[in-house]
């Protein structure tokens, strides 16, 4: 049987769960911190950090097979949790660089990109990974597991990758030291296409995200 033998026939349950619910929570109080904007200079590195390590607990959850609820009805969590504090910081501590380029389905054919923020992906990532931590911490565990697993293809999933993509051409431009095409003035709910996207980006030197997180983070592994 190949590495690849999905968790479920290799790996107690439990200590999976375990697993991912410590990736999922440090993740959310990671960024949450982050927010505060107390190390403005280390923010964009460590989100780079922190969306990457998130994303390894994504792939295993999309990697382990098909999480089925213990219920037919998903319980009642009551009102979600807040998020606007969080996008809003973000928006204030990106601003020049929070509006990027995005295609959502790389096999959809000559599907324009559309502009989209970082701080609306980390609050929109939060949010979903709070509904299952909510689960979690009721000792809904499967409940926990499966929203996970299904929020990550239909949701955080292809956010995070989106964000992450976005965060590393950030760090990799100013590290080599290249001028940064930006979507400069664009706003998300303009419905534009490439070629309006190219006309509109706007020029963002290297020396200009010096205070935006440019400081490299040491890795805690």
């Amino acid at each position: 049987m190949s590495d690849a033998t999905l968790h479920s026939t290799t790996q107690d349950p439990d200590d999976f769960a375990v697993q991912i619910a410590d990736q999922v929570e440090s993740f959310i109080v990671a960024v949450s911190e982050v927010a505060k904007g107390d190390e403005p200079d280390s923010a964009v590195p460590f989100l780079l950090l922190e969306v990457s390590q998130l994303l390894l607990a994504g792939g295993r959850l999309g990697a382990h097979e098909d999480i089925l609820p213990d219920e037919r009805y998903e319980p009642d969590l009551g009102p979600e949790p807040d998020v606007d504090d969080l996008r809003e910081r973000f928006a204030v501590m990106l601003e020049p660089i929070d509006v990027y380029s995005e295609v959502f389905d790389p096999y959809e054919p000559r599907k324009a990109p559309v502009p989209c923020r970082i701080s609306d992906d980390l609050a929109d990532i939060v949010a979903d990974l709070r509904h299952g931590m909510a689960h979690y911490r009721a000792g809904r565990t499967t409940e926990a597991l499966w929203w996970w697993q299904f929020s990550y293809f239909s949701n955080w999933g292809s956010t995070a990758s989106a964000a992450l993509r976005a965060l590393q051409s950030l760090v990799a431009h100013v590290r080599l030291d290249q001028p940064l095409p930006a979507l400069d003035g664009l706003d998300t709910d303009q419905d534009l296409g490439e070629d309006a996207l190219a006309e509109e980006a706007g020029k963002v030197m290297a020396e200009e995200l010096g205070a935006l997180g440019m400081r490299p983070v040491a890795d805690p592994a």
